[in-house]
């Protein structure tokens, strides 16, 4: 799965506000929350970088993706947004 596929999932259950979606219980509990939790999947990330393997480095880095998308969702910040941003820096 790519990234853009991944955020289109989350887009999808956020759209249908879909039951049992962990994606819409991080949204709703707010952005202490959603924050708290990139920072600990961040946090696990660098752990399993600097002490375990790389299959958990990638685990991890999938874990951080993922809490990044619903991190920028929140703030209602899109791909496009983003894309725009990396456009500028090139």
């Amino acid at each position: 799965m790519k990234i853009e596929e991944l955020n289109e999932i989350l887009n999808k259950r956020v759209a249908t506000r879909k039951k049992n979606s962990y994606t819409n219980r991080l949204l709703n509990l707010g952005p202490k929350k959603i924050a708290q939790k990139f920072g600990e999947e961040s946090s696990e990330l660098i752990i399993d970088f600097l002490k375990g393997s790389k299959k958990r480095t990638i685990e991890e880095a999938v874990d951080v993706i993922y809490h990044l998308l619903v991190l920028l969702k929140s703030k209602k910040i899109t791909m496009n947004d983003i894309h725009k941003e990396l456009d500028k820096r090139k």
